[in-house]
């Protein structure tokens, strides 16, 4: 697999999107293409929404450096090619690719200390698993950990993760907090968290960098927010983004929870039409899951307060800051936060020089209004509020099990620096 877009056929159940005999959907024979759009994205919308064939919900860089990556059924990429466009193609067939990805993998035996061995990372997992994961961590370590539910999603999945403190106590520090899987598609981000949860749990025994973390800190860790859309993207379509929320008056599904927080709401790089990949929702918080993160974030920052919050996605390979609503407003402490996130990002490099780029995120990738980092920053009064996309810019979406411990990796070592010096 060489590139998974981002960006969606506009209508794409009426194309060539074949089902396999569970009812899955495998992307036979779609072609995967970055597109170069420099300045043109406007003008490149109308004409594809013309064509019917894409629609422009994401791009890539800012000016002449701007692109999208599209994913083009058959009997449209003669089409598209018309357009004479500059293009790469990034892969021949996606149904392919996805079939590449590997099955989901069994769940690993326990170590003499009732943890999980670390092939875990070795593969992607069900979600009954992951949950079993969880309980399996917070079991070995009982004395520091609980776990813990902020709410239910709009079919009714627990949203649940771990709690962990040091030797202070439950509830005594400041809150990191961490989410994944917003988008149900970005199955690395839920198995990354995993390896962080992995590495706090083995290392608080003996290693005092970790110590010094959980000891400063409590850590609230929700590996997998979007369980609904997560649980579709294993059963029927690999590459869902939103929730599976139904609404009267349509028949379109989904609402994009990363577009539902209430800072900034509405605004560009959302939309209001449900069949949209960025669909906002009507209202702020009317999406459960939202909701739930709302007001947990609320309790977290009526308690100690909220240190450091990251939204984990998957895969620009940038951390992102605020503010992602606009690109004309920063929070006070910005050159802090930058400067912190330039190290990060020099920490994230060392293993296997994987270059992360960073900024506000309106700058440094694209507009996004009613995320998660910018109402942390401004209506929860998080010192950090950021968003980190992962690995990799090569392969997208589907990023091989083979990659999985190396992210894991990588963003340890960049954790390792922040949780220290922030």
């Amino acid at each position: 697999m060489k590139f998974i877009s981002v960006v969606w056929l506009a209508g794409a159940v009426n194309v060539s999107v074949e089902a396999a005999r569970n009812g899955s959907v495998t992307f036979e024979g779609f072609k995967v293409l970055r597109v170069n759009v420099d300045q043109r994205v406007a003008d490149l919308k109308s004409t594809f929404e013309t064509l019917s064939v894409i629609d422009l919900n994401r791009n890539h860089g800012h000016g002449v450096d701007a692109t999208v990556d599209v994913a083009v059924p058959p009997e449209h990429v003669k089409i598209f090619e018309a357009l004479n466009l500059t293009t790469t193609t990034l892969s021949e067939d996606l149904g392919a690719d996805i079939a590449a990805e590997g099955p989901l993998g069994h769940y690993p035996d326990l170590d003499e200390n009732n943890l999980p061995e670390l092939s875990w990372f070795d593969s992607y997992h069900a979600y009954e698993d992951h949950i079993r994961y969880w309980a399996d961590l917070q079991g070995s370590f009982a004395n520091n950990s609980e776990l813990i539910q902020v709410g239910l999603s709009f079919e009714g999945r627990p949203i649940q993760g771990i709690h962990l403190w040091g030797s202070s106590g439950k509830g005594s520090k400041p809150a990191v907090f961490f989410n994944g899987n917003v988008h149900a598609r970005e199955w690395i981000t839920s198995m990354v968290v995993e390896y962080l949860l992995y590495q706090i749990v083995i290392g608080y025994r003996n290693d005092t960098a970790v110590q010094e973390a959980l000891d400063n800190y409590d850590f609230y860790v929700l590996p997998i927010v979007n369980p609904d859309g997560f649980v579709y993207t294993q059963t029927d379509y690999r590459l869902w983004r939103k929730n599976r929320q139904t609404r009267d008056n349509t028949t379109e599904v989904g609402t994009d929870i990363n577009r539902n927080w209430s800072v900034g709401f509405g605004g560009d790089g959302s939309s209001p039409n449900p069949g949209s990949e960025t669909f906002s929702g009507y209202q702020p918080g009317d999406a459960p899951e939202t909701a739930a993160l709302m007001d947990f974030a609320q309790v977290l920052a009526a308690g100690k307060g909220i240190k450091l919050y990251i939204d984990w996605h998957s895969y620009a390979q940038v951390i992102l800051l605020s503010y992602g609503y606009t690109c004309d407003k920063f929070p006070p402490n910005i050159d802090r936060q930058i400067s912190l996130a330039g190290e990060t990002a020099a920490r994230i490099a060392r293993p296997y020089n994987t270059t992360f780029d960073y900024g506000p995120g309106c700058l440094v990738l694209y507009q996004s209004s009613g995320n998660g980092r910018d109402y942390m920053t401004d209506a929860a009064g998080t010192e950090f509020g950021w968003g980190i996309e992962l690995r990799s810019t090569s392969y997208g979406f589907l990023l091989p099990a083979d990659q999985i411990l190396p992210s894991g990796i990588e963003i340890w070592e960049g954790m390792k620096y922040l949780w220290a010096n922030m």
